[in-house]
């Protein structure tokens, strides 16, 4: 399977770019656990112009996450151009272009899902920033606007003439946003309109997920979003079950506990204990989901600061259920990564 430059013996599967969760941390996270691609939390044009800090420390990559790419957003041609060009050397594998996000601030403002109303600008904005860089340049985009604006065939034509390699697909409008069932079959006519390779995405939670969007779509490659949130081993599991039809089983809890502790660690790393114990808080309870009692352990986490203090509770905690330990040190291994 070919992507841009890349190439695959197998249908890759794919990580997805989510604000405040896609972090260099859980990037790495996903990469062990199977993700053939991962991208970057969204970074803004308009920031990364202004040299903000917030925006240029989410283009931080290692070489452990490639291949990986970098998303920019933004509704003005001249200031995507010019994002494009810095996000060139932070020299990612890809350069990928959000057209999807439906949230209040980004589509509201005419960027992301905003700009499936105005394929003009999409369009100016496509061919402005393949032209200012080297990268292989990707995009991520939905259905429409609303039910009544449904232009995907349209939109993936027009993306495809103007040399976008690959584009991935979310199987809703924006005015639907995370509600109700992902669309595949309008995927698949997307998929039948174009040459180019296409990514489907949405409802993906399972590795039956991913094979039945494969069945319907036809598309070339899965990416999986909320899915893997507290579950990295989704990739795993999946890339597994599309090439031999067998479910791998889920990680038992002692396993689980010992890949939060890798994430928080990669966290500290990266962040420092305060912020990274203030964030973590969204993952604890995916990776620890169906647990028992599990809300009274995320209650008691949320006053703490420290990875031996976080340790020291998880640990007690889990007990319990019989896991007297668990291969997690308990200090925070120092430095996790070298040269980082």
């Amino acid at each position: 399977m070919q992507f841009a430059h890349l190439h695959f013996d197998h249908i890759p599967v794919v990580l997805a770019p989510m604000e405040d969760v896609t972090d260099l941390a859980f990037r790495l996270i996903c990469k062990r656990h199977g993700a053939d691609i991962v991208y970057t939390e969204f970074v803004s044009s308009e920031a990364l112009i202004r040299d903000i800090r917030g925006a240029i420390n989410k283009m931080r990559i290692l070489d452990e996450e490639r291949p990986i790419g970098i998303q920019i957003y933004g509704n003005k041609v001249e200031s995507m151009v010019q994002a494009a060009r810095i996000v060139e050397q932070a020299e990612p594998d890809l350069l990928d272009i959000n057209y999807g996000c439906p949230s209040k601030h980004v589509a509201g403002s005419g960027a992301g899902s905003g700009l499936l109303k105005t394929p003009e600008l999409m369009e100016a904005i496509t061919r402005g920033v393949i032209d200012a860089v080297n990268l292989p340049v990707t995009a991520k985009t939905r259905l429409g606007w609303c039910d009544g604006q449904i232009n995907i065939v349209e939109i993936a034509r027009m993306l495809e003439r103007c040399g976008i390699q690959v584009l991935t697909i979310h199987g809703r409008t924006r005015s639907q946003k995370f509600k109700g069932q992902a669309n595949w079959e309008l995927i698949g006519t997307a998929k039948q309109a174009v040459q180019i390779p296409i990514i489907g995405n949405g409802d993906v939670v399972s590795p039956e997920n991913a094979r039945t969007l494969l069945d319907v779509a036809g598309v070339d490659g899965v990416m999986i979003g909320r899915g893997a949130y507290g579950r990295p081993w989704i990739f795993k599991q999946t890339k597994h079950f599309l090439q031999h039809g067998e479910i791998l089983p889920d990680p038992e809890l002692a396993e689980r506990v010992e890949v939060l502790f890798e994430h928080l660690a990669l966290s500290i790393q990266f962040k420092g204990e305060r912020r990274s114990a203030l964030e973590m808080g969204k993952h604890y309870g995916n990776y620890l989901k169906g647990v028992r009692n599990v809300k009274h352990l995320k209650a008691a986490l949320r006053s703490l600061s420290s990875y031996d203090e976080i340790h020291s509770t998880i640990t007690r905690f889990i007990r319990q259920f019989g896991i007297e330990e668990i291969e997690a040190p308990p200090t925070l291994p120092e430095p996790l990564l070298q040269g980082v």
